[in-house]
């Protein structure tokens, strides 16, 4: 543990809200079908080409459960099959996965409890990681104190704002395990030897990282403004910029044209300057961390607000269902908590083997 500097435990009310609701409160995932996750895939299938295209829907496993049964089942090596995000065992999920088309004539007789094959199509190029533009989510809440209404507000609200681009508790494994290896991967003092184990481990850090310094913006008042040294990214185009003039940038950041950036830090992702920089070192500096001990990583760039998309909360008899639509690589649980005010999803409840697209 960092000791005596920061908890590596996640916790929602240690990481500043943006709306000022008291929260509707409620329970989530009283059943698998109370969480739905759709995937959007970033392009259409061509409907020819040597990759095998599997929309899936899967209740109860992780993905990384389904392709070992696929690989298993259908004679494919696992490096030769394709999924653009991993999702979470504890909900109803539907996604893509390929397979090399040699493997069509034995699909038929793959079977898997709580998987089934909802279409078939093929492409010419086998599925990555990142390949899809986000993921609908339909959500059951059951028993809260708050009204749909109220829920609704709320909603309404993150769609004109911006969502606080968190990652959510599933990244940071249960009690924070995975942030503590993490460090002890960065110090040099793991024992871990598999690389791909190593590199989950200390993206956990780096989440845990860009969550504080998200955190200071929002109790700052910077949220939806630019700061000098800023690197702002342009939500049309992707295009990023070093913001030299706040004062001049910040109106489009206030029209939720262009939103600052954090530094998920590597060698390819250079540190913020400035006032910007000012407050991304004080989040480091409370993990007693620098960014060179990050040279092992290519490092990124993440928005540290998203614009949730066809927005739509549901009445029911024992609450109410809300739907939204995130872009790749955002949490629905920084939706949820803002509207329910409470400690959503704890990472008990999620698998080592989910990434952040568990929830994205």
């Amino acid at each position: 543990m960092v000791s005596g500097i920061v908890s590596l435990v996640f916790d929602w009310s240690a990481l500043g809200s943006l709306t000022a609701s008291p929260g509707t409160g409620g329970v989530l995932r009283r059943e698998p079908g109370d969480f739905r996750v759709e995937e959007v895939p970033a392009y259409a299938a061509s409907g020819e080409g040597e990759h095998l295209y599997l929309q899936l829907e899967k209740t109860g496993h992780t993905t990384a459960h389904v392709l070992r049964e696929l690989a298993a089942q259908l004679g494919v090596r696992d490096r030769d099959i394709g999924v653009a995000g991993l999702k979470d065992r504890h909900a109803v999920t539907t996604q893509w996965i390929s397979l090399p088309a040699k493997a069509e004539p034995r699909l038929a007789t793959f079977s898997m409890d709580g998987v089934r094959v909802l279409e078939t199509t093929r492409h010419g190029n086998k599925l990555g990681l990142g390949h899809l533009r986000g993921n609908r989510f339909v959500v059951r809440v059951r028993g809260p104190v708050g009204r749909a209404a109220e829920a609704q507000a709320t909603l309404q609200e993150l769609t004109e704002r911006g969502v606080p681009n968190y990652f959510g508790p599933q990244r940071f494994g249960v009690g924070g395990l995975n942030a503590e290896e993490g460090l002890r991967v960065l110090r040099g003092e793991s024992r871990l030897k598999d690389p791909r184990v190593r590199r989950f481990l200390t993206t956990s850090v780096q989440s845990m990282i860009f969550n504080a310094f998200l955190s200071l913006r929002l109790e700052r008042g910077v949220f939806a403004t630019l700061l000098l040294g800023d690197m702002a990214k342009k939500h049309d185009t992707g295009g990023v910029f070093l913001v030299e003039d706040p004062e001049a940038e910040t109106p489009r950041a206030e029209r939720g044209e262009v939103s600052a950036t954090g530094t998920l830090f590597g060698r390819k992702a250079r540190p913020l300057t400035l006032d910007a920089g000012a407050l991304e070192a004080k989040a480091l500096a409370a993990f007693g961390l620098s960014p060179e001990v990050f040279s092992s990583r290519r490092g990124d760039r993440r928005l540290t607000r998203v614009f949730p998309e066809g927005t739509l909360v549901t009445p029911e008899d024992d609450g109410f269902t809300v739907a939204f639509t995130l872009p790749k690589g955002s949490f629905a649980t920084s939706v949820l908590r803002e509207i329910m005010k409470s400690d959503v999803d704890s990472a008990a409840l999620h698998d080592p083997e989910s990434s952040e697209e568990a929830e994205e």
